[in-house]
């Protein structure tokens, strides 16, 4: 089932009040005052970018790969889905998977870089260039250690993994993963790719 195009933009009586952006642009902060009615959004360059309706296929190898990685974590490191990482005053991206430092407060509604271990981004169709290009270079710039961005190919996931190279501040690949993914690090996991996302 596909879903119908807009049949018209809304005239400007018809937006809601928050939909305009405050005097300067949108910042980071800002997220956190939308009312509880706006879509869910993440910033990039100051830009609201609103969330699309997920597959099921993205879904399921979101939530499969967080149990693997929650299984497989050491002390000291949480796994959590779908929380933005305020990367700056102009960029707060939310990556389908995390894994961070721990434990983190309760109460926030971001996490700070310094704190995240690995990022990982699904690519879904509207999201293509955001996940292949825009993402992983702020992830890199503000030194987030390992990215993972999962590709669906032939309704089968796979696994490319990068790794920041101190020298350069850019992220290096470290290898593309079919059928079973063997990674030593952030920690030491084993993924059938078959299992997130198969019955």
């Amino acid at each position: 089932m596909t879903a119908e195009p807009l049949a018209s933009a809304p005239s400007d009586e018809e937006l809601p009040e928050w939909f305009y952006p405050p005097e300067g642009g949108w910042t980071a902060d800002d997220l956190d005052r939308l009312p509880p009615s706006a879509p869910r959004f993440e910033l990039i360059d100051g830009a609201l970018v609103m969330m699309s309706p997920q597959t099921y296929f993205h879904s399921r190898v979101m939530w499969r790969l967080a149990q693997v990685l929650h299984q497989a974590a050491p002390e000291g490191m949480e796994v959590t889905v779908e929380m933005s990482v305020r990367l700056g005053p102009r960029q707060r991206p939310e990556p389908d998977v995390l894994v961070v430092n721990g434990p983190p407060d309760l109460s926030a509604t971001s996490l700070p870089p310094e704190d995240v271990v690995l990022a990982v981004e699904i690519v879904s169709d509207e999201s293509r260039e955001r996940d292949r290009k825009t993402k992983p270079l702020k992830y890199a710039e503000a030194g987030i250690r390992h990215f993972w961005r999962i590709e669906r190919e032939h309704d089968k996931p796979v696994i490319h993994t990068y790794e920041l190279d101190d020298t350069t501040g850019a992220y290096v690949a470290t290898g593309i993963h079919r059928d079973k993914a063997v990674m030593p690090v952030p920690f030491p996991v084993e993924i059938d790719l078959h299992s997130l996302a198969g019955r």
